[in-house]
């Protein structure tokens, strides 16, 4: 048997639905991605900074973030492979690069879901009184078995949830305009921080602590590649499916962040742990602030979801190229990765059981802004190395734009570091053993020698699989 043979072999056992996702699709599991981040965690920014110091810090991230979409719109278009920002940093800095990035988005995404279940679990105990490893086991393996059982199925269930978690928000700030007071953004009384006043109430280093807080608003959303390849049409519906999600974003970040403390107070949303409904208790509205209680536990559960689709194409795409285990990538009869969806689940479970999902999310942070930076310099490389690589998108600005990107993700590095060094050392250790596992054994058993090679035999697969009568 020749090794293109071989290489056919290996690869129709390692393909996924392709046509599964148009770009409203696309951009639902981008919103789904990000969208319990508006629900809760994010309001503690503004006990670090204050409204104003926020609104800053959050504006900054806002930025990065749509600077990285706009640099990943370009990107997917042009290498439209389930990797994501792996594929994009494979191709412009070669293996080590491409395992490395695609190293620091595993671990944000793989412990973002456990951070996500102890917070559902809260929210299980506040309405039926029952939580623990018991909830976090059921709504772990309840969710990664409507994964099992396609990519299509699992986007539309996805894309209800969703809906009903926008759906809070949007009734949450209908009913908040009309108690909005502009005096009860600023009444934290100013400390004797430098630089502090009333708008910046804990000076310019409660802006830097802040940041990580406004990540929390989009983090993820730069997610939506993963699903390149059960994309309809790729280099068309990613750059739109990334881009509404991430305008979307933008719009109920505006909304949750002015509207829910114009409402109820910059002091009281900052200590809140349930910011919407506190807000509409505040302005007198008792039983929407109960549906949306009940509601923001599909937001939770939205964002749960959507990250274990991510990590499971993440993994996939790592474990085909052979950076992981080669079994990960195996997928089943109904084209979804059955392994990749296991086991970082069960890895993500056994992290829940510390409780600790602070600490959790604050790690899930610090491998986000390592994989931002990555992205972000991948695409300057590829502009500079590869100028002839077909473009259906190019990003406004060019280099510029993810420049911006490259910068303030490193600037958010830092500010993941000024609020919990803890997280910022831990996940450090864990990109440690990561790289390890690269360099001393998994550089050695990767399928394809070149980034090319790899999409070649990808696409050469694809074709073979459709021509086959038995399909």
């Amino acid at each position: 048997m020749n090794d293109a043979t071989l290489d056919q072999d290996y690869l129709a056992k390692r393909q996924l639905k392709r046509g599964s996702a148009g770009w409203l699709l696309l951009a639902g599991l981008g919103v789904s991605y990000v969208i319990s981040g508006d629900f809760a965690g994010w309001n503690f920014g503004i006990a670090e900074a204050g409204w104003g110091g926020f609104v800053i810090a959050a504006g900054l991230m806002g930025l990065m973030y749509f600077a990285l979409v706009l640099s990943l719109a370009e990107m997917s278009a042009a290498i439209p492979a389930a990797g994501g920002g792996y594929s994009f940093a494979r191709q412009a800095m070669g293996p080590a690069g491409g395992y490395l990035t695609g190293l620091a988005v595993l671990i944000e995404y793989a412990l973002a879901p456990a951070a996500i279940v102890i917070f559902i679990g809260a929210a299980v105990e506040e309405l039926l009184g029952i939580n623990g490893p018991a909830v976090y086991a059921l709504f772990y393996a309840v969710f990664i078995g409507i994964h099992l059982t396609g990519a299509g199925e699992a986007l539309k269930v996805m894309m209800v949830i969703s809906g009903l978690a926008v759906f809070a928000i949007l009734a949450t700030a209908l009913a908040l305009f009309g108690v909005f007071d502009t005096g009860r953004l600023f009444d934290i009384a100013p400390t004797d921080a430098a630089g502090a006043s009333a708008f910046l109430p804990f000076g310019w280093a409660g802006v830097w602590a802040a940041l990580p807080f406004g990540m929390w608003l989009f983090l993820a959303v730069e997610g939506v590649p993963l699903a390149a390849e059960e994309a309809k049409n790729p280099a068309r519906d990613v750059p739109r499916g990334i881009i509404g999600a991430m305008l979307f974003l933008l719009v109920t970040a505006v909304l949750v962040v002015v509207l829910l403390a114009g409402a109820a107070g910059a002091g009281a949303i900052g200590a809140s742990g349930v910011p919407l409904v506190d807000a509409l208790k505040a302005a007198d509205h008792p039983t929407l602030a109960t549906l949306v209680n009940v509601l923001g536990l599909a937001g939770l559960i939205a964002s749960f979801f959507s990250i274990i689709y991510g990590y499971s194409r993440l993994v996939f795409a790592l474990s085909r190229a052979g950076y992981l285990p080669k079994r990960l990538s195996l997928t089943s009869r109904r084209k979804a990765p059955t392994w990749a969806l296991v086991v970082p689940g069960v890895f993500g479970f056994l992290v829940s059981l510390s409780g600790e999902g602070d600490l959790i999310l604050g790690m899930a942070v610090v491998g986000a802004t390592v994989s931002y930076a990555l992205m972000a310099l991948s695409h300057i490389l590829l502009r500079v190395k590869r100028p002839e690589l077909a473009r259906p998108y190019r990003t406004p600005g060019g280099i510029l734009t993810s420049g911006v990107a490259l910068v303030l993700s490193l600037v958010a590095l830092s500010g993941v570091y000024a609020f919990d060094p803890r997280a910022f050392l831990y996940t450090l250790g864990l990109f440690a053993v990561g790289a390890a596992y690269f360099f001393l054994y998994s550089k050695n058993t990767l399928v394809a020698k070149t980034a090319d090679e790899e999409f070649a035999l990808v696409a050469d697969a694809e074709e073979s699989l459709e021509a086959s009568p038995a399909n």
